[in-house]
């Protein structure tokens, strides 16, 4: 089988292009998923279940149904209600931020959860509200610990970006796609966006190993 090196050559621009579309809705959508998933978590962990109810029903959702099942109902039903037409790189940022929001509350649950109660015992007894505690005491010890999953979420979160190319969100799949049909020829686009997407995730889990040592540094000091 020859490999046409012109096809990956000519689409290259638009490849480098929809990587960095790749790069901005995945951050895009990994922040706003940090901040609602950190609302959610809490919002779980209230004591009161008429509280925790809206909250455990959110998480169940966005964990229990596919991802493009997300993708496809916020493009053709919720954002036409808001703009019209309808924007695919604002559907693929608010449905990767909304289905990440619900593995980072679980995320940072399991993290608040693993600090001993004694500090908030300790903090609270100090003449700390339980707010103050929890923003001043908890939530840093929670925030190391959670790095290391967290990490592996932007990955997932940075693949599944591609699924933006079903509603026309010109990242890094939908050129592979493009080129594909232009060129009626499958390898050599796909194994192309498939070795960006590699570089992309093996650089990210660098990054994160090397996040993670420099924390484990800092507590041993």
């Amino acid at each position: 089988m020859d490999f046409r090196f012109d096809i990956v050559t000519d689409y290259m621009p638009f490849f480098l292009r929809g990587m960095g579309i790749t790069i901005g809705v995945s951050l895009a959508g990994v922040l706003m998923g940090l901040i609602l998933g950190l609302i959610i978590a809490l919002g779980k962990m209230s004591s009161n279940k008429w509280i925790r109810l809206p909250f455990n029903i959110y998480i169940n959702i966005f964990r229990g149904t596919p991802l493009l099942v997300q993708l496809l109902i916020i493009h053709f039903g919720i954002v036409p209600m808001f703009m019209s037409p309808s924007n695919p790189l604002v559907s693929l940022v608010i449905g990767l931020s909304l289905n990440s929001a619900a593995y980072i509350a679980e995320i940072f649950r399991a993290g608040i959860q693993s600090i001993d109660k004694g500090q908030m015992e300790a903090a609270r007894s100090l003449g700390m509200t339980r707010v103050q505690a929890m923003k001043l005491v908890i939530l840093p010890q929670a925030v190391k610990r959670v790095i290391p999953p967290l990490g592996n979420e932007f990955i997932v979160l940075l693949k599944e970006s591609s699924l933006g190319s079903v509603v026309a969100a010109p990242e890094l799949m939908y050129w592979g796609q493009a080129a594909a049909g232009e060129y009626i020829r499958v390898w050599e686009p796909y194994i192309a966006v498939a070795f960006i997407y590699l570089i992309l995730t093996l650089s990210l889990t660098y990054l994160m190993n090397y996040v993670e040592r420099r924390l484990s540094t800092d507590d041993q000091r």
